[in-house]
């Protein structure tokens, strides 16, 4: 079992930068793939960025290519989320989740075992 806790959403002005936190509990954290996914009014929820249980391979979707990071720390339990140029599309609740499963790395929502309660990223134009 895994609890996810993200912060560091907020407000920020287009162009800004933002950078997400999610920590974990639980023992077998460095062992899941892990991925931050975004939900804006109306949409469906997407993964925006994905990391593999060892950090060797990652995944963006082409929206924030170039100016999103993601990075996993396995000793502090945390996964992180850097966001440049962020742009007011980027508007939405971000969360973080969790993949038990070994492997490639996955993107679909349902793929995922454990989500965070997500924290609200707005981007002012």
């Amino acid at each position: 079992q895994v609890q996810l806790l993200e912060s560091g959403g907020g407000l920020v002005q287009a162009g800004g930068s933002l950078r997400l936190s999610c920590a974990a509990s639980g023992r077998t954290f460095s062992s899941y793939a892990m991925g931050w996914f975004r939900q804006a009014p109306g949409k469906e929820r997407e993964c925006v960025a994905a990391i593999s249980w060892n950090g060797g391979s990652t995944y963006y979707a082409d929206s924030v290519k170039g100016r999103f990071t993601i990075s996993r720390d396995n000793a502090k339990k945390t996964v992180y989320l850097q966001m440049n140029s962020l742009k007011p599309e980027d508007t939405a609740v971000y969360y973080c989740a969790a993949d038990r499963r070994r492997g490639e790395i996955r993107v679909g929502r349902y793929d995922y075992d454990y989500w965070g309660q997500g924290t609200q990223v707005t981007v002012s134009s």
